[in-house]
Formats: structure tokens, C-alpha cells, sequence
């Protein structure tokens, strides 16, 4: 999973089995339930290890879930909080008995708050030293546990869910291959941070607000929250006992209750999601096309961030695409798209979308933008597709009419797919704050004198100096961990240097 400009490749190759591996979680799960060797990221795999009434913790009915608590109250409930004070989460007398359910476990409180987070937080690898309470220790003693046997615990947790609810099978795609990993590393990437208030509140609020476009409701926080901790009690059979359920209850019931207010927060003020038309259609390469779409209501962003985006021929299957432009007067919305193997959105929006069509749009997400109250250059690294948001970066700078130099170095692997370059070039010569350097893995590069051959980190390590420079990325995986260490090197301080986070895209479940 890399930038939102090139973020499509890495999990679609890991669903390159496409639509041959369908629903299997409700009808064919009990006969398939005993074959837990299911292999590990196809949607068969939902029925793997489930045997209902086989050592197995029942989960017990639950009471609805909280409705969106007030917006004044103050942050919420750390989970380091003692047990004793935690007593929100239960119901007055109620304790968790060994391998069974915590009495009304998964009612979010009333004390946690609605603090929305922003849209998403760039990527500085760096955040405060938090200390460690006791639930968290009991929780990443399961994290540690089930580890080695994660693929099992996830498509057991699927198996629950669906047979045990299987109205919340609507909200999920046919083909699961990339939705399954994203939900549960997103449940355990939250409860790995517990203790991190703030962190867990931009992080979840940012999930809360994305997980509207699927029909979230906060009826069914209660339901995942049941299946979570049965699938954890039969995978960490050595840690599990009633005091670790106590505190994954705690856990969960703070995390969906920060989601549940974000997602209210954000109703009040935006759609689920936008309608939106292909107005044009332009095929720069064979798998490379810009499309731009106008959206049926306002759509407010700013440049460097991105959308999720859904097609008709692919229901409830979202793909994270950047924003080629900053927002235009016109209100249309231009996406760079390339088709990548078995990539079922990329190949819908490269060949078979035309003007006339009409797509979803989730909200705007991502905090790679620039900061306007400082005089820092820009250092802006985008490699293939991901020069699409520095380009609407570019334009940003350019309408604010702040002058403040702006270095862009522009790489592919070879000439033929700089497909933007006449673009770039063209804003180039009429801002002469700004230069471009087009950079290529193999042969020589179709440009300015100023052309490089090469990788793009060891291309920047060639100018500078870059300790005065704002730095963002944008472009594959690699390319964006190597161009992180290359930033770094070179004297650019990590709080300094911006691109999505990874691990907010792959847990928002886009």
C-alpha cells in the first residue's frame, strides 16, 4: 500500500483470484468449517477453524450501542484507567466469567467524546512517548499470541460475524480479499495504541467518518465487538483469561464509541458520500488515464489530499485515488488512474468508464497539503501516478500568489511514462519559482536539460542543500521508503516531511 496516487496495486495483487472466490461465509461455512489450512488472503477463507459448538465462546446477545454522545464533553476515558473506574463499560454488578462474555460488554460509554480528528495525518513517524498502562500490557500479550496464526483469527472473526449476523454481510463486497485484512488490522491497530488518547481519536474519528459510505450504523459496533473477543478466546488460548477480556472490553468499548461520535459529527455537516459524473475520459498511456468527474453537491478539499472512490461494476469495493488538481471554480475533480494487474477499480476507471458514468466519492482524506503560514521551499518527490497530488500542490502554491521556491523532481522508469511531463514543463515556465526534474530508472529522459537518469531518492541527493524545505511524497511503496531515507539523510527533519500514511490508509478500509 503506497500513496493515494498508486495505492491500488498491493492489494489488488493480493485478489488477483477476483469474483471465483465469493461468499462462502454463510452457506458453505459449516460444511467447510473444519479445514482451517484455507489459504491465507482468499475470501474462502471466511470458514476457516469455525466450529460452532466445539469449545467455542457463544457470543451472548448485547444491548444496542450508545447513540452519539455530547460534543462538549472532554476527551475520552484513557484506557489506562483501573478497572474499577471503568465500570461504564458493564452494567452495574457484572463481571467477565472465564470464557464467556463480559456482562454488556460493547456499550460505549456516555463520557467519551465526539473530537473528530483531521482527515488524516502525514506520516512523520514520530510520536510522544506514552506510558504503558496495565491493559495494554494484557493486550499485546493476545497481539503477541496470535501473531504467528493471524490469517486463522481473521477468517474465524469473518465466519462469526457473518453466520451470526448476517445482515452485516450487505455492508462488505462480494470479493473479500481486500476488505478482510483492512477491518481487522484496523480493529488491532487501535487497540495496540490504547494508551495514545490523542493518536487513537484522530485515527479512529478519521475511520468513523469513512466507514459512513458503507452503512455503518452504531447497532453494529456491539456485533464486530462480539466476534473480535470470540475469535481472540480461541486463537491466545495461553493469555486469554477473564481479567485480558475485561480489558479488551474496555478497549473496544472506547474505540467504537469515538467512531460512532465521528461518524454523527460528520453527518451533521456532509453526505456519506457524493455522486459524481465522468465528464471527460483522456487515455495518456495504455494503462494510464486522467479522468475528470463533477460531483452532484459541493465537494470541499484541499490540494494533496484524496477520495475514495467506488464504480458501478464494482459495488462496495472502494480504491483510494489523489486529487490531479487543486479545487477548481467549476467544482470538477480530476483523478489519475492506472490500471494495475487484477486491479478491479483501476481497470474499470482506465477501460471501461466514458463520459456519462457516475461514480462514488467517499470523503476527502489525507493531510499531505501545505502549510501556507511558513516561507519554507517545497521538496516534492512524485514517482509514476503519484505526481498527480504534487501537481494540484503546485497549483495551490501558485493561486496563493506566495512566492517560495518549489523543486520537483518527477520520476518513472522510463520516458515513455512521463506521461504528466508536458504539464509540469508548461507550469514550470510560467513560474519561475518553480522547477522540474524529470527522473528515470532506465535510458535516458524525454526533457529539460536538467533531466536525470536514475532512482529518484539518489537523484535528490544530487542538489540541495534541503535543510530550508518542506518535503512531500508521493508514488509507490518503495519509492516512498527509500525517498524517506533519502529526506533524512540529506538533513530534512522527519516533522518535516509529509506523505499518507500507510497504515491510515490500509486500516481505513478504502
Amino acid at each position: 500500500m503506497g500513496t493515494a496516487a498508486e495505492r491500488e496495486r498491493a492489494p489488488e495483487e493480493r485478489g488477483a483470484g477476483g469474483v471465483a472466490h465469493e461468499d462462502v461465509a454463510h452457506e458453505g461455512v459449516r460444511d467447510a468449517a473444519s479445514h482451517e489450512g484455507l489459504r491465507a488472503g482468499g475470501s474462502a477463507g471466511y470458514g476457516a477453524g469455525l466450529e460452532v459448538g466445539n469449545g467455542s465462546p457463544s457470543p451472548s446477545p448485547l444491548p444496542p450501542a450508545h447513540p452519539p454522545t455530547s460534543t462538549t464533553t472532554s476527551a475520552s476515558t484513557p484506557a489506562s484507567t483501573p478497572a474499577s473506574t471503568s465500570d461504564s463499560a458493564h452494567t452495574p454488578g457484572s463481571t467477565p466469567g472465564a470464557g464467556g462474555r463480559a456482562g454488556n460488554a460493547f456499550v460505549p460509554t456516555r463520557g467519551a467524546d465526539s473530537v473528530a480528528g483531521s482527515a488524516g495525518a502525514a506520516d512523520t513517524g514520530v510520536r510522544p512517548f506514552v506510558a504503558v498502562s496495565p491493559d495494554a500490557v494484557l493486550i499485546r500479550r493476545t497481539l503477541d499470541e496470535i501473531e504467528p496464526v493471524a490469517d486463522k483469527v481473521t477468517s474465524y472473526f469473518y465466519a462469526l460475524l457473518f453466520v451470526n449476523h448476517p445482515d452485516l454481510r450487505a455492508l462488505f463486497p462480494a470479493a473479500m480479499d481486500v476488505q478482510r485484512d483492512r477491518l481487522f488490522k484496523a480493529l488491532l491497530t487501535s487497540v495496540k495504541n490504547v494508551d495514545d488518547t490523542d493518536y487513537l481519536t484522530e485515527y479512529l474519528s478519521h475511520l468513523g467518518r469513512g466507514h459512513r459510505k458503507y452503512g455503518t450504523l452504531p447497532e453494529h459496533y456491539p456485533a464486530v465487538g462480539e466476534c473480535l473477543l470470540s475469535a481472540l478466546a480461541r486463537y491466545a488460548s495461553g493469555t486469554w483469561n477473564p481479567e485480558t477480556e475485561a480489558a479488551w472490553v474496555r478497549a473496544y468499548t472506547t474505540i467504537s464509541q469515538i467512531m460512532i461520535d465521528a461518524a454523527a459529527e460528520d453527518e451533521a455537516v456532509a453526505p456519506a458520500w457524493w455522486q459524481a459524473e465522468v465528464v471527460s475520459h483522456e487515455l495518456r498511456t495504455p494503462d494510464i488515464a486522467v479522468v475528470t468527474v463533477r460531483p452532484d453537491q459541493p465537494y470541499p478539499f484541499l490540494a494533496g489530499q484524496y477520495a475514495s472512490v467506488e464504480t458501478p461494476w464494482w459495488p462496495r469495493i472502494w480504491r483510494h485515488y489523489s486529487f490531479a488538481a487543486a479545487p477548481r471554480s467549476d467544482g470538477l475533480l480530476s483523478f489519475h488512474v492506472k490500471a494495475v494487474p487484477a486491479g478491479w477499480v483501476s481497470n474499470a476507471m482506465v477501460h471501461r468508464a466514458r463520459p456519462g458514468d457516475v461514480v462514488r466519492l467517499g470523503p476527502p482524506s489525507g493531510s499531505m497539503t501545505v502549510d501556507h503560514t511558513t516561507d519554507n521551499g517545497l521538496l516534492c518527490l512524485g514517482g509514476g501516478t503519484g505526481i498527480a497530488p504534487i501537481k494540484a500542490l503546485v497549483e495551490d502554491v501558485a493561486e496563493r500568489g506566495h512566492r517560495r521556491p518549489m523543486e520537483v523532481f518527477y520520476g518513472a522508469r522510463s520516458g515513455h511514462d512521463l506521461y504528466d511531463l508536458d504539464t509540469m514543463l508548461r507550469l514550470e515556465q510560467s513560474h519561475p519559482w518553480l522547477s522540474v526534474r524529470p527522473v528515470v530508472a532506465t535510458g535516458r529522459p524525454d526533457g529539460p536539460a536538467n533531466s536525470l537518469s536514475g532512482q529518484l531518492p539518489d537523484a535528490v541527493r544530487q542538489y540541495g542543500p534541503w535543510r530550508e524545505y518542506d518535503a512531500y511524497l508521493s508514488g509507490p511503496p518503495g519509492m516512498m521508503r527509500n525517498g524517506v531515507d533519502a529526506l533524512v539523510g540529506v538533513g530534512i527533519p522527519s516533522d518535516r516531511i509529509r506523505h499518507d500514511s500507510v497504515d491510515e490508509l490500509v486500516a481505513a478500509g478504502d
